[in-house]
């Protein structure tokens, strides 16, 4: 296991919220033309999924970036060094995010001190789909 450049917390977290910010904004706009308005906490609606399948979808074509995380300089990969997939995608967001409801938020806390503290960044999400966040463009030749 090779871990090049590890992206620190702040690296991570403001790319999160960048991304977060994009997502409220498209699914907003989205939600303005079909509903006629731009947000509502009130009620699930079918647009609502566009944010998670974001964050799922845009690292497998885009060498590990969303576009928050291109802004900030980090991107998702593999600790193999392969491409993700949409399998380690499935394991780092849903089965992490599982483990985070079931843990009442603490594996949540945890994992964000283990960014910070631990000298790979690596979180609990990492560790489940053995994935780590690096700021190293990726090698498209390989």
């Amino acid at each position: 296991m090779d871990i090049n450049n590890p992206a620190g917390f702040g690296n991570r977290f403001v790319a999160r919220i960048l991304d977060l910010i994009i997502i409220f904004i498209v699914t907003g706009f989205i939600s303005l033309l079909i509903y006629g308005e731009f947000y509502n906490d009130t009620n699930f609606r079918p647009i609502d999924i566009l944010g998670f399948i974001y964050a799922l979808i845009i690292p497998v074509f885009w060498y590990g970036y969303t576009l928050g995380r291109r802004m900030a300089g980090n991107r998702i990969v593999r600790v193999d060094g392969k491409k993700v997939g949409i399998g380690t995608m499935i394991l780092r967001d849903l089965v992490a995010g599982i483990a985070y409801i079931l843990t009442l938020g603490i594996g949540l806390i945890v994992s964000a001190f283990m960014v910070g503290l631990r000298e790979d960044k690596r979180a609990i999400h990492d560790f489940i789909a053995q994935t780590y966040v690096t700021t190293n463009p990726p090698n498209k030749g390989g």
